[in-house]
């Protein structure tokens, strides 16, 4: 295994670690205007309030590490997609500011205009990341100097709109998952009354984008009938979502968080799989962006790693302890949202 696909295992972490940590956030805001009271509201935001920011350095890493490891990719995509990621940035900032101004004032016009904020802009994030996501698995049009050829609607064709749909339901679900955990009492027995219908959108796109991955998006089903071995893979991813689903039902709402934060993570790893060595995949295909022709130089690989080595355990360390800090359940008091 060379230094470039060491550096591509290590984007593939750090992104992945953001969508399992970000997507139950996200999942929150999603679900958080289905909340009718003011106390169910506040137990929302206080439920990811000590570890939400923190969720975010994830995705700060990676887009670091990428901009180390492969800086012809991180051009390409920051120029290319660059009104769709300042409307990213745009609804994030939305939704930090929304967290943080909710509870300042009393009044509930001012706490219904925070609420409507926080909830939407975790529902754009959402969308974009999925769609995003969408436009990864599928390829993106690049010219002959590996620019983004087409416009800001292009981007937007019906496979990334499902995946960035199915993105949304899966959020939604995982952060539903994530609120059954940290609420007790009546607002917990809410919580599960609504992950069977969540399950079931879920589910439902999961199958369409399934069928249509299977039936548009060839080069991510050559890779795994080229290698059998492979197949272990969406058959592990099965038998995660099993699991959330079976877990659910019994009530062991930690084991179904588990469950569901590997779905997301082999859900990228199959996307990651049928793309590599590209990373940014183009038609035609030599425009691609690989490992190879987009990486930084040997050299540099080799320090950024050394970096990297010394830096991930102190994003671990720092994870770790603020989640085991605030393991208990939601409680409030004159310290919260």
């Amino acid at each position: 295994m060379d230094l470039n696909t060491v550096w591509f295992l290590l984007i593939l972490v750090l992104f992945a670690g953001y969508a399992i940590l970000d997507g139950f956030d996200l999942g929150v805001g999603i679900l958080h205007l289905f909340h009718k009271s003011d106390t169910d509201r506040r137990l929302s935001l206080n439920s990811i309030g000590p570890v939400w920011d923190g969720n975010e350095v994830w995705l700060v890493t990676g887009g670091g590490a990428l901009f180390a490891a492969f800086p012809e990719v991180y051009a390409t995509v920051f120029s290319g997609f660059y009104i769709a990621l300042m409307l990213l940035l745009g609804s994030l900032i939305f939704r930090a500011v929304a967290i943080e101004f909710r509870s300042k004032n009393k009044s509930p016009r001012w706490r219904r205009f925070w609420d409507r904020a926080f909830s939407l802009g975790s529902l754009f994030t959402a969308l974009l990341l999925g769609v995003a996501f969408g436009n990864v698995a599928a390829g993106v049009p690049l010219d002959a100097n590996r620019n983004v050829s087409v416009g800001l609607l292009a981007l937007l064709h019906p496979y990334a709109v499902l995946v960035g749909i199915s993105t949304v339901a899966l959020f939604a679900l995982h952060g539903a998952i994530f609120l059954s955990l940290k609420t007790d009492g009546a607002m917990q027995n809410r919580v599960r009354s609504w992950i069977p219908l969540l399950m079931c959108i879920f589910g439902a796109c999961y199958i369409l984008t399934t069928i249509a991955t299977l039936s548009q998006q060839h080069h991510l089903a050559a890779r795994f009938s080229g290698n059998p071995a492979w197949w272990f893979v969406p058959a592990v991813t099965l038998l995660a979502i099993a699991g959330t689903v079976y877990e659910i039902k019994k009530g062991r709402d930690f084991r179904a968080f588990v469950c569901s934060s590997i779905t997301i993570a082999l859900l990228v790893a199959l996307v990651a799989i049928g793309i590599f060595p590209n990373i940014i995949l183009s038609d035609p295909i030599e425009n691609s962006l690989t490992i190879y022709n987009a990486a930084s130089s040997p050299k540099t690989l080799k320090i950024m790693l050394t970096i990297a080595l010394i830096g991930m355990p102190m994003v671990l360390s720092y994870t770790i302890a603020i989640y085991w800090v605030f393991r208990s359940k939601v409680k409030l008091d004159e310290h919260s949202y």
